[in-house]
């Protein structure tokens, strides 16, 4: 599966088993290890980290400290890879969190705790070294990491939380063969998956979990985004994050792309406007690609959608999180292209936009242009 989104599925993960940890039976603890979540998924880093701090001070010999602190990192300074000072202040993180993650592994290797955080640190370093187009590295993590996701499936009776990890394996073992037919041979050493049923459970977790509501939800609506053409389903899962997280970049983009695909353009103009408000450097190349849609599809003004569109395409896309907004902003060109006759053009733009795209509705459009 692809692993650009894994440090929020695991930030939440290692933290829905902290809620049954020893550490966790304080009720005051466990109420700043929600509240260091919310800062951090809605990027107020300040507070957060002193209560990190406070955290780590707590528990020094504890893995949930610095796993804390890499998912800091990694959102503070997203996109991570791009910064080599953070990045080897994550991998020290996470490599810390793994180490400490250890001794409870030693005691009993089916430790529910040492399980999700040693599954938690592998996770993340898959992430990054993916990222950073190191596939020696990823692979080598993930298997790691693989390992100790098995473990969980019979976990997912105990907690709401465990239905996300269960539900994400249900669906994608199944899902990518489908996009990926080179790997099918390779699908033999794993064990069988439902999509309807990796659905479900996702679904559940986005409702029903405590610590991974925000993660089931965001990776909930990318499925629906991306494989399952269904974006206004997704918006019903966006909207709950950008409204809860009104500083987080990401779920502010997933969320203004959801209610455009499904064409509730007044409702997308407010969270287009707020990503106007932020800094981070993959925001530009979305706000472009967002204004461009809005004036194709809500102004039908294609004049200033070609402006929006090709000011989007000089802006470089980050791998990770904004490459499919160059796809819509060359399927947009084609589509323009189209209106005014100029067929080679738009073909040209449509085999552009199949160079990048991975969205299934986008991909289907521009094969259906002849």
């Amino acid at each position: 599966m692809a692993l650009k989104y894994l440090f929020f599925l695991f930030t939440s993960l290692c933290l829905s088993l902290v809620s049954r940890a020893q550490v966790m039976n304080d009720p005051s603890f466990q109420q700043t290890v929600l509240k260091t979540l919310d800062n951090l998924y809605n990027c107020d880093f300040a507070e957060a980290e002193g209560m990190i701090k406070q955290i780590q001070t707590r528990y020094p010999q504890h893995p949930i400290g610095p796993i804390l602190r890499a998912t800091q990192l990694e959102l503070q300074y997203l996109p991570l890879h791009e910064n080599k000072a953070a990045t080897a202040q994550f991998i020290q993180a996470a490599e810390r969190g793994l180490a400490l993650s250890k001794p409870m592994l030693d005691k009993n290797e089916d430790d529910p705790e040492g399980v999700f955080f040693a599954l938690t640190a592998h996770s993340y370093l898959a992430s990054l070294y993916n990222n950073r187009g190191d596939a020696l590295k990823a692979v080598g993590e993930s298997k790691k990491a693989y390992s100790y996701l098995k473990s969980g499936f019979t976990l997912v009776n105990k907690t709401p939380d465990f239905y996300f990890t269960s539900g994400l394996y249900n669906y994608y073992i199944e899902r990518y063969p489908m996009d990926h037919s080179v790997v099918k041979p390779f699908m033999l050493f794993f064990q069988d998956g439902d999509m309807a049923q990796g659905l479900k459970q996702i679904d559940i977790a986005s409702k029903k979990s405590v610590f991974m509501r925000p993660v089931a939800n965001y990776y909930l609506a990318h499925i629906y985004l991306k494989h399952e053409m269904n974006p206004s389903r997704a918006s019903t899962y966006t909207k709950y994050l950008a409204d809860k997280y009104p500083n987080n970049p990401l779920f502010g983009m997933i969320n203004a792309e959801a209610l455009l695909l499904s064409g509730r353009y007044a409702e997308a103009r407010p969270y287009v406007e707020q990503l106007k408000k932020m800094s981070n450097k993959l925001v530009p190349l979305a706000v472009n690609t967002f204004e461009g849609m809005l004036a194709e599809y809500d102004e039908k003004n294609d004049k200033d959608a070609l402006a929006f569109y090709e000011k989007a395409l000089k802006l470089p896309f980050s791998e990770a999180y904004t490459k499919e907004y160059h796809g819509f902003a060359y399927s947009g060109i084609a589509r323009i292209a189209a209106r005014a006759n100029d067929r080679n053009r738009a073909k040209m733009f449509y085999k552009k936009a199949l160079a990048v795209s991975e969205y299934k509705s986008l991909i289907r459009e521009a094969k259906a242009y002849r």
